[in-house]
């Protein structure tokens, strides 16, 4: 591959699942060309507390998904940043896929399509809703697992320091600066578990809710107390 992958997870209590997380990203081809940041944003960085392999770059961090990222990006030093949450899966030739589709373009960054890893049909329905409306818009979600150009990232100034939308605050930044964003037509793997804890015809409603008001102009800061209302936390 031609270019040098730095994966940055933000976290908050996450020690169940981020072993299995990191065994699955020393798994992708081409892993060697990888670096692993996970940057903890609880106070007693108890999901840093169990990661065993020495590689990866425990970072503890003030709390809020931004700033998490933010701090991962500060340390990274590949040439292009994934952002990756701590429930998604990436394919397992993702860092081909975005190697190929980044050298030598004019794209600033991109995502995946969305998957869950789930066998209902109501999944494969908001899965398929929201990969066509990235493609159309050419703003992904977080849970895409995004990717930009580390000296696009700089250049941008980073993610916005919002409580909530600051994935498709930079993605419209890179709009406005005439950068293009690439959908590689891949499926990650996300978990289900945030649209069965709070139900999925509400979780899905209150999303695209969301995402209508703060592209109306609605400040996040006023959209995150909404927000609140089904999860404990912002990450």
């Amino acid at each position: 591959m031609s270019m040098r992958f730095s994966v940055i997870i933000p976290v908050l209590h996450e020690a169940a699942g981020i072993n299995d997380l990191l065994d699955h990203l020393c798994r992708l081809k081409g892993a060697g060309h990888c670096e692993i940041i996970v940057v903890d944003g609880s106070a007693d960085q108890d999901t840093l507390l169990p990661i065993a392999a020495s590689d990866v770059i425990c970072l503890p961090s003030p709390p809020g998904r931004a700033r998490q990222m933010n701090s991962g990006a500060a340390l990274a030093s590949g040439d292009v940043l994934i952002f990756l949450h701590a429930d998604t899966r990436l394919p397992t030739d993702a860092l081909l896929l975005i190697d190929r589709a980044m050298t030598g373009s004019a794209h600033w960054g991109g995502a995946f399509n969305l998957g869950i890893s789930s066998g209902k049909w109501i999944y494969r329905l908001i899965a398929r809703i929201a990969s066509l409306r990235s493609r159309l818009t050419r703003i992904p979600y977080g849970d895409q697992a995004i990717f930009i150009r580390r000296a696009a990232f700089r250049n941008l100034g980073g993610f916005p320091v919002i409580p909530i939308m600051e994935d498709v605050a930079l993605m419209r930044q890179i709009k406005k600066r005439g950068g293009k964003i690439t959908i590689i037509p891949r499926p990650v793997a996300t978990s289900p578990r945030r649209w069965e804890s709070e139900g999925v015809l509400c979780a899905t409603m209150r999303n695209w809710l969301l995402l209508a008001a703060y592209m109306l102009g609605r400040p996040p800061e006023k959209l995150a107390r909404y927000y609140k209302i089904a999860n404990h936390d912002l990450n």
